[in-house]
């Protein structure tokens, strides 16, 4: 169903967090330009904020020049925040206060790749689903468990919108394009992107297990799921084989076969991988990581860690600061 088109050009206002992702910020503003290009009218315009009012500093490198600092920013009719690495430090004061004014303004608040961070910091996604980044999502759940997190491309049925970034934020223009102005527009849009591969808001961001691995057994990608359903509390492999209706034989030979692995190593490595992301992307205590992650003693969990990345967790920590 189509929304009933505005008289005046729709307004969207860019809060760019340092080192936000550049290209979540080509794939946001270019959808919009190009739609004003082919209706030959000017439905949408764009506005910059950045924290000093001059520059914004891409994660690549490259400077966008901004017009508003985040405290003269907050008056449109959309405003998206927009980050990309190091967003767990990058919800300042002036830019929540930029957020939460553009609330009151009536403006519609959205978030682009690691965005959904800040918004959750600002307690804007309490009880509500949101996506953000997949290399987010482990933390994220340990942070803000009251965010219903998504692990689709983007979520915007809700009073705020969300995108996992990169390709996924073209996905969401062209989804707020069709809503608008009618699918018909939304589709030359896409032509001109020579993107053909435009994805609704049910896709899931990453590839498929099957995808990565070329894997097309059913069983396999049962036992995998419910591994990656059960980290904080792992469970026997034998259990899971039951599960799933085989012997354990038979799934070891199954990741033997696929994987070149056991499963207990696989589901190790599957935890001591989040933990990794943990540790990284958090201020979880050493002991809360293990935790988290299946291990009831951080002792056991601290070597195993250190015999698979030849570092010890808290060593892992430091290293990356």
């Amino acid at each position: 169903m189509t929304e009933t088109a505005p008289l005046s050009p729709q307004h969207f206002q860019f809060l760019l967090v340092e080192n936000f992702s550049h290209l979540a910020f080509s794939c946001a503003v270019e959808p919009l330009r190009i739609a004003n290009h082919v209706a030959g009218a000017d439905l949408y315009c764009w506005s910059f904020a950045s924290q000093d009012g001059v520059f914004a500093l891409a994660s690549n490198g490259s400077e966008t020049r901004v017009s508003l600092n985040f405290k003269q920013a907050g008056d449109a009719d959309y405003v998206f925040a927009l980050s990309g690495l190091g967003v767990q430090s990058a919800a300042t004061t002036s830019l929540l206060a930029a957020i939460r004014r553009a609330r009151v303004h009536g403006a519609r608040i959205g978030a682009l790749c690691s965005g959904a961070y800040i918004l959750a910091e600002a307690g804007l996604l309490d009880q509500q689903r949101a996506a953000i980044h997949w290399h987010y999502h482990d933390c994220f759940m340990e942070e803000f468990p009251e965010v219903g997190l998504s692990r689709a491309v983007f979520v915007a049925e809700g009073p705020v919108i969300t995108a996992s970034g990169g390709t996924a934020t073209a996905d969401l223009m062209l989804h707020l394009i069709s809503k608008c102005h009618g699918e018909d527009l939304a589709i030359e849009v896409a032509d001109q992107m020579v993107y053909n591969a435009v994805r609704d808001a049910d896709a899931v961001q990453r590839v498929s297990l099957q995808s990565r691995h070329g894997i097309r057994n059913e069983h396999l990608t049962r036992a995998i799921q419910l591994m990656n359903e059960s980290i904080d509390a792992p469970r026997p492999p034998s259990v899971i084989a039951r599960e799933i209706g085989i012997s354990g034989r038979q799934m070891e030979r199954l990741f033997g076969r696929y994987l070149s692995c056991s499963p207990k190593k696989y589901y190790v490595d599957l935890r001591l991988h989040k933990a990794q992301r943990l540790l990284v992307q958090t201020d979880m205590s050493v002991t809360e990581v293990a935790f988290a992650t299946g291990f009831n003693s951080p002792t056991h969990f601290s070597k195993t860690y250190r015999v698979q990345f030849g570092v010890s967790p808290r060593d892992q920590r430091t290293k990356i600061e």
